[in-house]
């Protein structure tokens, strides 16, 4: 024996010598003669006022549980089969739901294991005197209370007696090592707990506060809901508060506020007595809070009226837990016929009697003196309501597990014995205690009765709720179960509302929205949107879209960001494809005109050689303005590349090669009167060939070093709305890369332009000397505004319509310059007045150096020619054979 141990038993036996040498027995308590006794604890009373260890009986809890066990009692002992030539005895005693007063009643139970030392006691005549042996009680059933079976528990498992409980589910109950004689017929609240957070979680709820009242009962099962919620994942206590035992109104109205302080925590889990849900319910009336929580209530709530009695709106909506049960026919027509006269082995029952049916009995009885008197004729459930009470069926089932472990025990000690063997009184409760945990039976609701190795019962409910709205009848409807898994059917909720009420810290996100969780509460977060072009790639995350990618419409995923190009309905390409047509209709009408009248004077004039080659540069300078609109590929790229600046290298060359003729002519002409070398037709067609040559050399070169190719260009257009977010498929040629292909033809126009500057004082009618320094000017003013626009719109969205619109027009007004200034004029004249082209008298070369010479001395004088220049008439044609 344990230190420990032998001091409990050493109080235990002081208390016993306390009452002298009588046999102590419980003022209060229920004796039934058997074979074998079997202690029972019950709540017959409720919890005393202060300095009173009992208050009022419990109807229901107290007296129908009790009634229970002696029910099961005559049941067992009538049955032939079940403990045969055994009868079971009982020793009942209240515990007043108090573990305290309950530990002084239960040290009853130990008496008989107690040995006394009487030694020194002798009677008046000095005779040793006769002690009366107490019953030895083989095993307890009870108690009601986690407290009680907790207090009791540590007692008994001192003195190795088993207790089987009918009601007591505190989780702290199925530590082996500490309760190891304790077993339960009813499921633990680790069961219990785990179907309340199924319930949280199938509701969508995840904020949620706890209410328990303090004691084993309520803080064990308020912990063990709260550990399964954290292993579950995805439920936060918002608030966990405790009901003291001594209790008033206002510590009611606290908690009500308290739970009103996180508001949108409205589901609240509930481990309290029946007592303490009364106060809940009644202050969250006064607070005019009605319907707006959400209660879960455990097991002491389950489906009892007396909680919620004149407060059954504040119920509306209530889920309950209830392990299954059935209702037992057998007891209610056992229950309903006690009667004052059967039923006295029962010690409590006028009592129970003058409270059910509200009359006085005895004179001193605590009925006031105006009830009426009792008549003794009065009958349960005909002149009262009756309603068994819950956890009679876990009674029955308690009592015939200890009967069947006792038959199974003397079936294996005693086996040629009828009735009690001495082997069977000797081997303890430890051997009994074997035989518990390994029964197995059909319990008295049809339902399997077995115990694991800590002594608990399966975990078996029944979910109620509370219905009132749009129900025939008020009161609780089944809508579900859990075993092991949670199953639930319709349900109703409190203020009408159709859909599950919330009860959340933070409504979820947005499509297209993360989480931001508050640090420290997985279950609080803020939302933020997954902005520009970032999609969620989960509730928490935003990533980026790839670069050739967007968000959809819910930013749930990327897709991809649309194509476009230059189309040809687009106002940005119609007009300069008008333009452009105009251009080579009238490039083709002059090309014509010059060809039909290729012979004439004005056409030999104008050069023939070089006009034509001019007029295909113009051709071509309208002919880029389609393959810049045209859809890229690879051949349309590779076109671009060699028309791009081809048309204006012709245009120019051949414009550059004209003017440097007429400069070397009359700057020849200023020296002596040679003719200066390479001015012949052939020779000039040989120059402006070379000149060309520069720039198809330059475009091979571009085609070895980087082949032309398509690409999509999504930087150009990825505005700060993704939604307007384009991919722009255009050919592989950068803003620079366009410039130099135009480069080498801007260089060859400002040269031409510098020629046309000096040349300006050459007769007017010479070589189209003037119309081409026109041309010239009117050409650089145009490429200056092409530049800045070109490159100032670099980084608009319309940058792909803007530019090629403003190269393909630029390019228009320079082949409609040189076309409209230079060839018009003569078109004109060939077409409208042919009688002007004729040939004109030829000069020999040294007449024309000497009619330049004197014109360029004429046009200082301003004040003989009214515009300065020298009206001299030339011969357009200069024979450079000639002889001066």
């Amino acid at each position: 024996m344990t230190c420990f141990t032998f001091r409990v038993v050493w109080m235990i036996q002081a208390f016993l010598d306390l009452a002298g040498s009588q046999e102590i027995y419980a003022p209060h308590s229920i004796r039934v003669e058997g074979d074998v006794t079997l202690g029972g604890l019950f709540p017959v009373h409720a919890r005393g006022v202060p300095g009173m260890p009992c208050g009022d009986i419990k109807k229901e809890n107290g007296i129908h549980r009790l009634e229970a066990m002696m029910y099961a009692l005559d049941q067992i002992n009538g049955d032939d089969e079940l403990l045969p030539n055994v009868t079971l005895g009982a020793r009942i005693l209240d515990t007043c739901s108090r573990d305290t007063y309950a530990l002084e009643q239960s040290l009853t139970f130990v008496q008989a294991l107690i040995q006394k030392d009487t030694s020194d006691v002798r009677c008046t005549n000095g005779e040793p005197p006769v002690f009366v042996k107490p019953e030895k009680v083989v095993g307890v059933i009870g108690a009601s209370a986690s407290s009680v079976s907790i207090m009791v528990a540590n007692i008994l498992r001192l003195f190795q007696i088993p207790q089987i409980s009918y009601a007591s589910t505190a989780p702290e109950l199925s530590d082996d090592r500490r309760y190891d004689f304790f077993s339960r017929v009813v499921p633990p609240d680790s069961f219990q707990a785990q179907a309340m957070v199924d319930i949280v979680k199938a509701m969508g709820w995840n904020y949620v506060s706890t209410v328990a009242s303090e004691g084993s009962y309520g803080e064990k099962g308020v912990d063990a809901f709260m550990q399964l919620s954290r292993e579950a994942g995805g439920i936060c206590i918002a608030q966990s508060l405790k009901i003291p035992h001594d209790h008033k109104p206002s510590d009611f109205d606290k908690i009500i506020r308290l739970l009103l302080d996180t508001r949108y925590a409205r589901a609240v889990i509930l481990f309290a007595s029946d007592e303490d849900i009364r106060g809940i319910l009644n202050a969250s009336k006064r607070a005019d809070q009605v319907g707006h929580f959400l209660w879960i209530g455990s097991d002491s709530w389950g489906a009892k009226n007396s909680p919620i009695h004149q407060l059954e709106d504040a119920a509306v909506g209530a889920i309950t837990i209830l392990p299954k049960r059935a209702t037992i026919s057998g007891f209610d027509a056992y229950f309903t016929s006690r009667t004052l006269e059967n039923n006295r082995r029962n010690v409590w029952f006028a009592e129970y009697w003058e409270e059910n049916f509200n009359c006085k009995l005895m004179s001193s009885s605590k009925k006031d003196e105006s009830s009426r008197k009792c008549t003794g004729q009065e009958r349960i459930g005909i002149d009262s309501k009756y309603e068994q009470e819950g956890k009679v069926q876990f009674v029955i089932d308690a009592v015939y597990a200890m009967a069947h472990a006792l038959h199974n025990m003397q079936r294996d000690l005693c086996p040629e014995n009828s009735g009690i063997c001495p082997d069977m009184d000797l081997a303890g409760g430890k051997k009994l205690l074997k035989y518990i945990r390994s029964v197995s039976f059909n319990g008295s609701a049809g339902t399997s009765v077995t115990f694991n190795r800590n002594g608990d019962a399966p975990g078996r409910y029944d979910l109620f709720q509370y219905q009132w709205n749009n129900v025939s009848v008020p009161g609780y409807r089944v809508i579900g179960q859990w075993t092991e898994t949670l199953q639930l059917n319709d349900m109703q909720w409190p203020r009408g509302e159709q859909e599950i009420p919330t009860s959340v810290c933070s409504l979820p996100c947005k499509t297209g929205e993360r989480k931001k969780v508050v640090k420290g509460m997985p279950c609080c977060w803020h939302c933020e949107p997954c902005d520009g072009y970032q999609y969620q790639y989960d509730e928490f995350t935003c990533k980026l879209c790839s670069y050739n990618m967007r968000p959809s419409a819910n930013r749930t995923s990327c897709q991809p960001i649309p194509i476009i190009k230059l189309e040809w309905y687009s106002p940005w390409a119609m007009i300069p494809v008008f333009l452009a047509m105009l251009g080579i209709i009238a490039t083709i009408f002059v090309m014509a005109t010059f060809i039909r009248y290729n012979d004439t004077p004005i056409v030999r004039a104008s050069g023939r050689e070089l006009s034509y080659v001019l007029l295909t540069g113009i051709f071509l300078c309208y002919i880029i303005t389609f393959l810049m609109i045209a859809k890229p590929d690879v051949g349309v790229c590779s076109f671009r590349r060699i028309f791009l600046g081809l048309g204006m290298c012709i245009s120019y060359a051949a414009l550059l090669t004209k003017t440097n003729r007429i400069y070397r002519i009359f700057e020849q002409g200023k020296k002596s009167v040679t003719a200066p070398r390479l001015i012949s037709p052939t020779s000039q067609l040989a120059i402006t060939s070379s000149l060309i040559s520069v720039q198809l050399l330059g475009v091979l070169i571009w085609f070895g070093v980087d082949p032309p190719n398509t690409i999509i260009d999504y930087d150009e257009q990825k505005t700060i709305n993704p939604d307007l977010a384009r991919g722009v498929l255009k050919c592989d040629i950068t803003d620079l890369q366009i410039i130099c292909s135009l480069g080498y033809s801007i260089l060859l126009m400002v040269t031409c332009t510098v020629y046309a500057i000096k040349t300006r004082g050459v007769p007017e009618n010479f070589n189209e000397a003037k119309p081409i320094g026109f041309t010239m000017y009117t050409t650089c003013i145009v490429w200056l505004a092409f530049i800045p626009i070109f490159f100032g719109t670099a980084q608009s969205a319309e940058k792909l319509y803007i530019q090629t619109t403003t190269l393909t027009i630029s390019m228009n007004l320079s082949a409609s310059v040189a076309l409209g200034m230079l060839y018009m004029p003569k078109v004109y004249v060939i077409i409208f007045h042919p009688e002007l082209n004729v040939q004109k008298r030829k000069r020999s070369f040294k007449a024309v150096v000497t009619a330049a010479t004197m014109s360029s001395r004429l046009s200082h004088k301003a004040s003989d020619r009214p515009n300065g220049e020298a009206k001299t008439e030339l011969c357009e044609n200069v024979d450079p054979n000639s002889k001066y």
